[in-house]
Formats: C-alpha cells, structure tokens, sequence
C-alpha cells in the first residue's frame, strides 16, 4: 500500500537512474563481496601460511571485532561529514587494506589487515543506503531495490569469485577485491554528487545508551547468539567440507543466493502469514537440526545443509531487523547502530570458539554448541517476552458502529474502492467510512528505509476523505506506519478495533514493485480476513 504506481516496476524506468546511483550499486556489491569472499580460500590460507582452522577463522574475527565497534562510532562520524565523505572514506579503506591483505606474510600480518578492512567497511556499508536513497531517480522504493539487488549480488558473487580468483592464489582474492572497490572509489569521486550533512548530529554515546532500553537489549541479545551460529557457518562449514575453492565457492554461492533471495522475498510472506516471533522460533529450531547436521561428516549432507541455511538465515535477518527497529522510541538510525554491535560482536566470539572447541573435542561438538547458541536466541526472547511487547500502546479508539474501512493506496483504484466502501455503509445505515493508508518501510539487514514521505501518504488520506464526505457520508482518514510483513496486521487490528464490519481493498497490482518484493497486499489481507470476524473484500 506504500507504493500507489503499479508502473513503477517497468523496466525502462527503473534503469533511467543517474550514473551516481550505477556506481555506488558497484561500490555496494564489492562490499558485500567481502563477507563471503575468504570462504573458498580458507584451507588455502591455512596451508599457504601454515596455519590451523582456529587462526584462520580469526580472519572473521578481526574484521568483525572492527566491524562491531564502529558501528558505535559511524553515525557519530557522519553526522558531521556526511554520507558522502563517509562513503568515500570506508572504500579508501577497503582499497587500501584490502591490496595489503594480499602482501600478507604471516597469518598475523593477514588477521591486522582484515581488522582494517573491518573498518572501511563499516564507513562504507552503513552509508551506502543512504547515498543511494539521496540520488535515485523514482523514490527511495527504486533506491532501496538497488540496494537490495546489490547485496544479493555480493553475498552470491563474493564465493565465487573468491573461488575463481583463489585456484591460482590465496592471494589473488584480495588484490582482486582492492582493484574492484578501487574502481569504485573512482566512480564514486567522479559521479557522486555533494550531499546535504544531517540535520542533527548524533552523540558517540548514543548507541550504548539505546541497548538501555530492555527490549533493544533483548533483541539484540537474541540475535548475538542467532549471529553465533551464523559465523559458525560462514567461518567453519569451508574446513569441514575440505574440498575444491571452487566446490567451496559453488556452495556458498548458494548460500548467499537462498540469503538475498529470502531476506527480500519470504521474509516479509512468511511473517505476514504467520507472524514475526513463531517464524523465528521455527526457523532458528530449523537452523538448530542443519547445524547438527553440519557436524555429521557426511560432506554432500553438509553441502546441502549450508545452502539451506542461507535461506533460513535470510528470512531471520530480516526479521531481527524489523524486530530490532520497532520495540523502542529510539530513533531507527541509533537503534540500529547499537543492535549491529551486538549482533556483530557474535562474529567476534564464534570463529574463533567453534573451530577451538572443535580442535579440543569434535566437529560434532563444535556444531552442537552452535545450535544450542542458535535455540538460545528464540528463548531470550520468550524469556524476557514481556520487554519486547510494543513500546507504544494501541490508541484507544472509540468504535463506531458499521464502520466501513477503505483501505487506499493512491492509486487508480482508490476511486473504485472508496465508492464500494461508501456503497456498503449506505445500505448499513449511513455510518462512517474510514480511509486507511498503510505506510511501508523496507526492513534490510541492519537497517531501515522509509519508501514513503509522510506528507504524501497524508495527501492520499486527505484525497480519499473528500470524496467520501462528498457523498453525504461521515468520513474519517488514518495514516498507519508498519514494516512489509505487520501491513495487514496492522491494518485489520485497526479496523477491528474502530468496530468495523468491512473492509474494502483494491485488487492486485499485476507487475508493482511492492506486490513483487512483499506479495500483495490485497490476498494477505483475504487470507488474514478469513480468520478475523470482518469480512474483506476487493474491488477490481
């Protein structure tokens, strides 16, 4: 319901984008390449340096001990340089450390110059969403689509490059990366134009101030000991396979495609269906089995468990995410820093602990206490339930007896649903019709985007009410706000609670951006209605 243009799909428009967007979406997958890209190259590095699992596996350590902390200090930092310095900064830094990595000489040198790459990347991804929000063409829906392609592309990229690269040399991964990003950085001085610094400048503090809040605290607790069982995959899995970089980079390759894939489109389906919390406790339970699976020693079992996880791992970062942003008052940008650093600070503690205790014991061992971490995460939060209730409570709404709801969107059919509305409360008796507009934010990973101004959403409102009160009947308007998967939700608990009877929804937009990404609003709503005491009903 946040994206009133069916058309805004088409392909020709979505490609019209300034140069600017094109090579920061560049910039954006070397990035997220980084994450998966020493997969394949691992037992290679362990035999080039003459290394065992545990020292290896302390390249995701470093990186992710630079990571997690500033993630503190990024919105401290551009606050006051702003996005574009920030942006052009971290992939200087990546250059950089990236090139040196390649030069390493001892596992020592390669672990301190990871650490340096953790910290460009922190510069670099934290900023690029809003970089590219401040230059597309379209609305923040086309940026943020950018974006997400652009990690998916990354995440499934990155193996498989590394593997690529790292048959002739452990080495060639990191020099490859250096010589890409270092094509970034160039675009990006080139095309990207000055950006406007933020308003208001946000305090070093900030962020360990917000973990005081107890349902921040206790998402991102949970997603600390989610995020342990997620590094235990990324850091451990290529070890115990023990095979080709580029058998190894074909698995984690899908790994990062069942992700990306999961994260933008069955994340949002499976909890608008079923709801945030349950599918969480499922799939992590889910995770729990694969990881015990993992610890079998039966490598095409182990293959295929890997490539099922990322898809599970999709689905809970996203949900996470939304859980993370929406329990506290505290503004989105600073509850996100302080929930990534804690859920970053997981990769800090698990590639260094899975592979120790699987030295000192057994795989199976080393797998079963990342499950164990993985059962953990939903039993925080059914522990510590009650912190993580909303933090606002519902309005209370005085309910109007046959109140008709018309769900709007803007669109063309905003007419045809309103008249229907009006239709129903008319052979009801005359009672109000309530125009309602869900306004949607995309959930990524660790972050969160408005696609819609609040002004506009309001003009839709405003729009949908003349028309009603042009009819003789009582007319009432509502913006809601909610992620993808709580729209429906939100929408109906609404109508429920202002004693509505009906509620009118415009059919589905064939080929719309939010309908392809989210899935439509209109059947959501008829599945969700068969289980309310309201009816539903759409209008062609």
């Amino acid at each position: 319901m946040s994206h009133p243009s069916p058309d805004t799909a088409a392909p020709s428009r979505f490609l019209d984008q300034p140069t600017a967007v094109w090579a920061t979406a560049f910039a954006c997958v070397v990035g997220f390449m980084s994450i998966g890209l020493v997969d394949p190259i691992l037992t290679s590095i362990a035999a080039g340096l003459n290394a065992g699992p545990s020292q290896v596996s302390l390249l995701f350590t470093s990186y992710f001990l630079v990571t997690s902390v500033m993630m503190l200090v990024t919105g401290f930092v551009s606050s006051r340089i702003g996005a574009r310095a920030t942006l052009i900064l971290g992939a200087g830094l990546i250059v950089i450390f990236a090139a040196l990595a390649g030069t390493s000489g001892s596992v020592r040198e390669l672990v301190a110059f990871r650490a340096g790459w953790g910290l460009g990347n922190a510069f670099f991804v934290v900023t690029a969403l809003s970089v590219l929000v401040a230059v597309a063409k379209g609305g923040t829906g086309r940026a943020v689509l950018i974006y997400e392609a652009a990690m998916g592309l990354g995440l499934s990229v990155g193996p498989l490059l590394g593997a690529a690269l790292g048959a002739h040399s452990w080495r060639w991964p990191f020099f490859g990366t250096a010589t890409l990003m270092a094509v970034g950085l160039v675009s990006a001085l080139v095309f990207l134009p000055s950006l406007p610094r933020p308003a208001q400048k946000t305090a070093l503090s900030a962020p360990l101030r917000a973990l005081g809040h107890p349902g921040l605290f206790t998402v991102s607790l949970a997603a600390f000991f989610y995020y342990f069982a997620f590094f235990a995959v990324l850091a451990f899995a290529p070890f115990v396979l023990d095979l080709s970089a580029h058998a190894v980079g074909a698995i984690f390759f899908g790994w990062g495609l069942m992700l990306a894939l999961c994260s933008v489109f069955v994340a949002p389906r499976v909890e608008a269906r079923f709801g945030l919390v349950p599918v969480v406790a499922v799939a992590l339970a889910a995770l729990a089995v694969l990881l015990v699976v993992m610890g079998s020693g039966n490598k095409p079992a182990i293959a295929a468990a890997v490539i099922l996880s990322g898809a599970i791992m999709g689905v809970c970062n996203t949900l996470f995410t939304e859980l993370a942003l929406e329990v506290s008052d505290v503004p989105r940008p600073v509850a996100s820093a302080g929930y990534n650093f804690l859920r970053w600070f997981a990769g800090v503690v698990a590639p260094w602990a899975v592979p120790t205790i699987a030295e000192h014991g057994s795989v199976l061992i080393a797998f079963s206490v990342a499950a164990l971490a993985a059962l953990l995460a939903p039993a925080t939060l059914w522990l510590r339930r009650g912190s993580i209730a909303h933090h606002k409570a519902a309005p209370a709404i005085a309910p109007t007896p046959g109140l008709i709801v018309a769900a709007v969107d803007g669109s063309d059919a905003d007419a045809r649903v309103i008249d229907r509305a009006v239709a129903l409360a008319k052979a009801m008796g005359g009672h109000a019709v309530l125009a309602l507009h869900v306004r949607v934010s995309d959930v990524l990973d660790g972050a969160e985007a408005e696609t819609e101004p609040r002004p506009q959403a309001e003009a839709i409102v405003a729009r949908a009410r003349a028309r009603i009160a042009a009819t003789g009947i009582a007319a009432q308007g509502e913006v809601l706000h909610a992620t993808p998967g709580q729209a429906v939700r939100a929408a109906l608990a609404r109508a429920e609670a202002g004693g509505a009877t009906h509620v009118v929804i415009g059919a589905p937009h064939e080929g719309a951006l939010d309908d392809l990404l989210h899935g439509s609003f209109a059947r959501a709503a008829e599945a969700a209605g068969r289980q309310r005491a309201i009816a539903v009903e759409t209008v062609d």
